[in-house]
């Protein structure tokens, strides 16, 4: 029976019908066009946020890979306020600096050294084993920097994204010399009386 109202309806005056009230189609469609407008905007900040995060990663990346002489935890601490000069945003972020070299005998990498800001932890020998899927083809004993960036984002407006975490990982081969090195800090003399 519903079927037949509905059918009838659609033949007869209803939809040929033009009489309405704009004040009524306002108060449905300018509420739900103001939603899809900050959905909107909320995206497109993300969006933003994650392309300046990536371009401050391969920024950083590069930046290491000219180095000629050791790093050291202030390179470290310079990079990360670098990475969050570079987003302009005040959030938690972390970055982790590591040097790699592909063993071609056994098919692994290996990690030369590993250092981070933030939240992140250093990488170990372990974790990076498996990684010959994960970067380029290299010859034995080939060098590879890894950049790893990562920062909480947090929509300007409650649109339910919650937070969100932009991570990057970059890698880049030395550029002027076949190693980056780190050094660390020298252990304070002792002046005993």
């Amino acid at each position: 029976m519903f079927k037949l109202n509905v059918k009838s309806l659609l033949r007869g005056r209803f939809i040929r019908d033009e009489k309405g009230a704009a004040h009524i189609e306002a108060m449905i469609m300018i509420p739900l066009m103001f939603g899809v407008m900050m959905t909107s905007m909320s995206l497109l900040d993300l969006l933003r946020q994650h392309g300046a995060h990536q371009k401050a990663a391969f920024t950083i990346g590069d930046m290491v890979s000219r180095e000629t002489l050791p790093l050291d935890q202030e390179y470290l601490t310079g990079t990360h306020h670098l990475l969050n000069t570079l987003t302009r945003t005040p959030q938690d972020s972390s970055v982790r600096l590591s040097v790699v070299r592909y063993d071609s005998s056994n098919d692994i990498m290996k990690l030369d050294w590993s250092k981070t800001t933030g939240a992140f932890e250093a990488l170990t020998n372990h974790q990076v084993r498996e990684w010959t899927e994960r970067l380029p083809h290299m010859v034995h004993n080939e060098r590879m920097i890894i950049v790893e960036t990562a920062a909480r984002w947090e929509s300007p407006l409650n649109i339910g994204l919650g937070r969100q975490v932009i991570d990057n990982f970059v890698f880049t081969r030395p550029r002027y010399t076949p190693q980056i090195l780190w050094q660390d800090e020298p252990e304070p003399e002792f002046t005993g009386s």
